[in-house]
């Protein structure tokens, strides 16, 4: 997964090698040439797809063996047995995102060649020594006391597997990465309160069934909000969610999150962290946070899907009333809601 990640600082991309500057300029003379030109066609083609490149990545290869980069490249060659299986079952089954990896499957092939080639998993062992183990071990003793399942559980309206997957990383910053099954991937140095918090967001992905009713009329009332569709066409799509699906999905996974946090004693304050994030874009996720609160949600848990199709039922997922939550959340007017910070 660390090599997966890898690569979208060693396509160029400035917003992910301004965090890894130094381990560029030791491993980049190494790579090949032929590589680079693969790998930048690869990032072209993904992001002309709307997607991001390692955490898409990571979640296909997620359906197969990932603990080795020899297990990449297996997985890669055999993906019809290997991957297509394990993906097509998972909530994230998409035929077109599963076509577009098939389609570039021969530059994926040549970048993870290179990547052996310049033998990339030394390379990693030698940046990072035993400082994964380390974390790990700390990181075990302190969250054996925290239960965020239950408190998913709640608020979700469904039951849970027991366990949460934690993949420890060094290359994917600044991701928090959701993959198949209850596992998520994140950097080895984030503190104890943003992992707990990575755990309590990343097993809510996805709160809802996407082709539910429920859903489906919440969708048809966002889409008529103005704002909404501005933040979507108009942000900085380096952050993700192009389309107005996902960022029902990781606004309605952020707005749990907070009311979770804030019950587990982890919580950044809901003004601050909204204001600061993505240039400020989760206005959806404040407003539904807003609306939560206001019904006790926290406490009461319910079932999240169903409480969606009501609010968009009872009209309070229409601006008047979600903007008017948000703006309470973020000490905001709700005429100034969101403006983005650069061009598109």
């Amino acid at each position: 997964m660390d090599a997966l990640c890898f690569l979208n600082a060693l396509s160029g991309d400035a917003f992910y090698a301004r965090y890894y500057t130094e381990e560029l300029a030791r491993f980049t003379p190494r790579f090949a040439a032929s590589a680079v030109t693969a790998l930048q066609q690869l990032k072209a083609s993904s992001k002309a797809q709307d997607r991001l490149m390692g955490p898409f990545l990571c979640l296909v290869f997620s359906a197969g063996p990932t603990q080795s980069l020899e297990e990449l490249r297996g997985a890669l060659t055999d993906a019809e047995a290997r991957l297509l299986p394990g993906f097509r079952a998972s909530p994230y089954w998409d035929p077109l995102a599963w076509g577009w990896f098939l389609a570039v499957r021969p530059e994926l092939a040549r970048v993870l060649e290179a990547l052996a080639e310049a033998d990339f998993p030394t390379f990693r062992r030698d940046v990072l020594g035993d400082l994964i183990e380390q974390r790990a071990a700390a990181l075990r003793q302190r969250l054996a006391g925290v239960d965020v399942i239950a408190e998913q559980e709640r608020l979700l309206g469904h039951r849970l597997e027991e366990d949460i997957t934690i993949d420890l990383l060094h290359f994917s910053k600044p991701h928090g990465i959701k993959v198949i099954g209850q596992r998520f991937l994140t950097h080895r140095t984030y503190s104890d309160e943003l992992i707990i918090r990575n755990a309590a967001h990343e097993i809510l992905h996805p709160p809802f069934d996407a082709g539910h009713p429920s859903v489906v009329a919440v969708l048809e009332v966002l889409r008529r909000d103005v704002l909404l569709t501005r933040i979507v066409a108009d942000h900085d799509p380096a952050f993700g969610y192009t389309m107005l699906e996902g960022l029902l999905d990781e606004d309605t996974a952020e707005a749990l999150e907070q009311l979770i946090t804030e019950r587990l004693g982890v919580a950044v304050p809901a003004r601050e962290r909204w204001l600061g994030a993505d240039d400020g874009m989760h206005v959806l996720a404040a407003g539904l946070y807003g609306l939560l609160r206001d019904d006790d949600f926290a406490r009461s848990g319910g079932v999240i899907q169903e409480w969606l199709g009501q609010a968009a039922h009872e009209g309070r997922l229409a601006p008047a009333s979600l903007h008017a939550a948000a703006a309470r959340v973020l000490g905001l007017p709700s005429e100034q809601l969101w403006r983005p910070s650069k061009p598109k």
